[in-house]
């Protein structure tokens, strides 16, 4: 008998440890919003410390050319979420906050990796920013998130004591959605802590539920910092007090925070015992805004809004103990919309023929199983401006405003980084194949679906 009960619980164990082994990874993906290419220490920052962060690009890869899908928050956040060039659908700009507005938002059509992922046993939740519509059409609960705890427009203030505005039906002008208070699953809640910090809070207690109840889960945890408006507490602020620009100095605090917010949630996942199960992304939306937060894009050309480097390139990183090297720096393009591909990959979930991803699993080019880049060729459209770009290995194209035959430009980022050499009329062939190839990209794209932020004054129908 003795000898039956040692052996019932060696094939127990074994049976829980092959469980274990084919168990779906959690994903976490981290977003910052507006932080520049070269405020991480991965990047070269010398004045903002951030260890957390480092510690994920050193147990991971740290993506030199990391890019994203546009170069401001709601489209970028749009193609992330989807895992396709948000031009496909229509979202070309940052959507106005119209609740009233049933097509300002991600199209209902669209799935979105929590859409995708629950249907293979899933849970997730948004921390933070959405950013996606405010019409009740758009809402994460109706767009596969069993979890929100945050706010539904582009923006919000950081201090407690400056979240007054119940909903939007108190909004009486432009930007005074910053106002709000915070939601938490339908409901407004009060926060008796900087934002940030209570973000984080809540991204902690849903990894410990879902870890509880032994739920594969997906964690989008959307912070809106650094973006603007610059507030932070004497907490951080005291860390820098050796920068002497007043609002750098601000900006560094509110970037530490983030840091700070990283590292807990790393604790977190070691605490329950699924660092190793669970792939952690961290990227921003887009690329530092310059002037309005005092961020720093480094070498890079341009900023937020942009389709230089500054404005598409952003710090990327991403992490899985076990399977991807660790200390890896990974020197091919990758963009934002290989998240998903990359996930659905690995749970085999199925992806709607009608919307084919547009993204590349990563992972195979991240373990050496695959040789070679994972994108032949990336594509931007600023459709309002006329603008455009494409990147082909180590060739770009692009023309920021204004897109015609007379002001492409063409520079060779291996050699120079900070798009300072247009050698455009260096070869006119190469040039006239990387515009033919963006003409055949845009020709399936759709023009704007909804009007764009501040193109109305719907509250004024409140007065």
């Amino acid at each position: 008998m003795h000898r039956q009960i040692i052996l019932l619980i060696i094939l127990l164990t074994a049976a829980a440890s092959v469980a274990k082994a084919v168990q779906k990874p959690n994903l976490i993906v981290i977003l910052t919003d507006d932080q520049g290419y070269q405020d991480v220490g991965f990047n070269g920052c010398t004045d903002i410390p951030t260890p957390n962060l480092d510690k994920l690009a050193i147990n991971g890869v740290k993506f030199t050319d990391g890019y994203v899908s546009y170069p401001v928050c709601g489209p970028s956040r749009a193609g992330l979420l989807t895992g396709r060039y948000q031009d496909r659908f229509g979202f070309t700009t940052n959507p106005t906050i119209d609740p009233n507005n049933p097509k300002a938002g991600l199209p209902v059509e669209e799935e979105t990796i929590a859409q995708v992922l629950s249907k293979v046993g899933y849970k997730s939740a948004i921390i933070g920013k959405w950013h996606m519509g405010t019409h009740p059409n758009f809402h994460p609960h109706k767009r596969g998130f069993d979890h929100f705890f945050g706010f539904l427009a582009g923006g919000l203030n950081y201090m407690p004591e400056k979240l007054t505005l119940n909903d939007l039906s108190e909004v009486t002008r432009k930007w005074h959605w910053y106002s709000m208070k915070v939601e938490k699953d339908g409901e407004t809640v009060e926060i008796d802590d900087y934002l940030t910090d209570e973000l984080t809070d809540a991204a902690t207690a849903f990894i410990d539920q879902q870890a509880e109840a032994e739920n594969p889960f997906f964690l989008y945890l959307a912070y809106n910092a650094p973006h603007a408006p610059l507030q932070a507490t004497e907490k951080y602020l005291s860390r820098f007090s050796d920068i002497e620009d007043k609002r750098r100095r601000t900006y560094a605090a509110m970037v530490s925070c983030v840091d700070d917010g990283v590292g807990r949630v790393m604790k977190t996942l070691s605490k329950q015992g699924i660092l190793e199960n669970t792939i952690v992304v961290f990227l921003s939306d887009n690329g530092g805004a310059i002037t309005k937060n005092a961020s720093n894009n480094g070498p890079l050309r341009g900023a937020k809004s942009d389709l230089y480097e500054g404005g598409i390139r952003v710090p990327f990183a991403m992490q899985w103990v076990g399977t991807i090297p660790a200390n890896l720096t990974y020197t091919e393009p990758v963009i934002s919309l290989d998240i998903l591909s990359t996930i659905a990959a690995i749970t085999e979930v199925e992806i709607s023929p009608a919307r084919p991803l547009d993204g590349v699993n990563l992972i195979p080019y991240l373990t050496g199983k695959n040789s070679g880049s994972p994108h032949d060729q990336l594509f931007w459209r600023k459709w309002e401006q006329q603008g455009m770009a494409v990147r082909s290995f180590s060739t770009k194209l692009v023309a920021n405003v204004k897109r015609n035959n007379q002001n492409h430009a063409v520079y060779d980022l291996e050699s120079d980084l900070s798009e300072r050499e247009n050698i455009r009329w260096q070869s006119p062939e190469k040039t006239q194949q990387l515009i033919d190839a963006w003409e055949k990209w845009n020709k399936p794209m759709k023009d704007r679906v909804f009007p764009t932020l501040g193109a109305d004054n719907w509250w004024e129908h409140n007065l």
